[in-house]
């Protein structure tokens, strides 16, 4: 089966919970895993699919098989890098973002479980390019 970008179920069900978490959780609860770490944790899961789905419209990726290890891990080390070292030490992001290792935790246990998600969804050998 090909992977299925902005139609995937992991993507659609990222969007789900970031919705509910938006609009309840975080009313909910002011502080604690909602309110801190859970949109960290669905952050690769949501936005590797965008990306594969933008760089195969522009005809950067070559086929429709789930994502491959490093579409994964460079996504995670250029999040992290970004909003986590690069933006909390501007003066005009600083204001906005804060620097927290456990956001980088997050980041990789939810990109670690999007992975094994599609390698499983979609079957090892169509990630291993053998269906």
């Amino acid at each position: 089966m090909p992977f299925r970008y902005l139609r995937d179920p992991l993507f659609l069900a990222c969007v789900g919970v970031y919705l509910v978490n938006r609009l309840v959780l975080k009313r909910v609860w002011e502080m604690g895993f909602f309110h801190e770490s859970l949109n960290d944790l669905i952050c690769l899961p949501f936005w590797v699919p965008v990306m594969l789905w933008v760089m195969r419209k522009v005809k950067l990726r070559r086929h429709d098989g789930p994502p491959e290890v490093m579409e994964v891990v460079i996504p995670l080390v250029v999040w992290a890098w970004v909003f986590e070292v690069i933006l909390p030490a501007t003066d005009w992001f600083g204001r906005y973002c804060v620097a927290d290792e456990r956001d980088i935790l997050w980041y990789a246990v939810g990109a670690a479980g999007g992975w094994a998600w599609w390698r499983w969804w979609y079957g090892e050998e169509q990630a291993n390019g053998v269906a």
